[in-house]
């Protein structure tokens, strides 16, 4: 009779762990590569050459971006990678894919798009974000930080961060800060108007970090270590939480206080209380390696993988 009552309550424990599952889902034109959510607005970058553009509320396709195809080493036409996008004003950055591993850069505005950066300059660019109206943050694969201004068509400053290959960047709400991971482990913050460096963090990383979100001064990390680091920097204070499977992407809400991580081969993702290290729950439906997690607000948020769907979840 006991081990009847054991296994029940095994049973009963095993499904009270519920996986939550998307309320709704936006179609891309190809697979997510990056997302931005943006005055009710979410920017999609695509493997196919376009940044497809939704609103949120009505959950409809508005308006696609699409960049020009590029000629592979066959000389054959072939869709674009868009690597990264991002707003301002009513400005939209386009970082793509050109030729022979380079990169280019477009400016989006009024219906028009205007190639700023081309082939010609040969920069293996990674993430391009704005720092103000005019400037733009380059990172290059070779982990070099750029400050480039697009009005004057020059360099402000460039710094080289590491020796180590460049995995991610992120900027404070204001843009006077960037937080940079690489493979080696270790994080550093970087004044973007200077280009100086501001604070290293380490020993919570073993190797490479994927991805890094950092949201009201809370850094958390997405480690191959399988590890998800936070830092509060403004109190000293980290920790690591480990994960069963390497963790490709993270997110904050926008106070900092929940984090979401890819947690499993299933890519399914975790949510954590960034203070208290309380679990929060598991939300799946996705199919393919995670890409990215952006918070809408503290009670949704957005999921995009290597295909072109992109789920939305509430936080419950």
């Amino acid at each position: 009779m006991k081990k009847i009552i054991l296994i029940a309550m095994f049973i009963s424990l095993l499904f009270s762990t519920e996986i939550k599952q998307p309320i709704a889902t936006f179609t891309s034109s190809g697979a997510v590569i990056d997302l931005l959510y943006k005055n009710e607005k979410i920017y999609s970058a695509t493997d196919a050459s376009s940044v497809d553009i939704f609103d949120f509320k009505s959950q409809k396709l508005i308006k696609k971006i699409k960049v020009p195809k590029i000629k592979d080493f066959m000389g054959d036409k072939v869709d674009s990678k868009i690597y990264s996008v991002d707003v301002i004003d009513n400005k939209i950055l386009i970082l793509s894919q050109t030729q022979k591993g380079f990169a280019r850069i477009h400016i989006h505005q009024d219906n028009k798009s205007k190639l700023i950066i081309d082939y010609k300059k040969k920069l293996s660019i990674i993430k391009a974000k704005f720092l103000n109206d005019h400037t733009i943050l380059l990172a290059l694969i070779s982990n070099e930080l750029i400050s480039f201004d697009i009005t004057k068509a020059k360099q402000n400053w460039k710094t080289q961060v590491s020796g180590s290959r460049f995995s991610d960047f992120t900027l404070s709400e204001d843009r006077t800060k960037v937080v940079i991971a690489d493979e080696s482990g270790e994080i550093q913050i970087y004044n973007t108007l200077s280009g100086k460096n501001i604070k290293t963090l380490k020993g919570q990383n073993l190797d490479n970090v994927f991805q890094v979100a950092y949201k009201n001064g809370i850094i958390a990390t997405a480690g191959q270590d399988r590890r998800v680091a936070v830092y509060t920097p403004k109190f000293n204070s980290a920790y690591y939480i480990k994960s069963t499977f390497l963790v490709y992407s993270i997110g904050l809400s926008p106070s900092g206080r929940i984090a979401a991580y890819s947690s499993d081969e299933n890519n399914n993702i975790t949510l954590f209380n960034t203070l208290t290290k309380s679990s929060l729950g598991k939300y799946g439906g996705n199919r393919s390696t995670l890409s990215n997690i952006v918070f809408i607000n503290e009670k949704e948020f957005l999921v995009s993988s290597n295909n072109q769907i992109i789920n939305l979840y509430s936080v419950k």
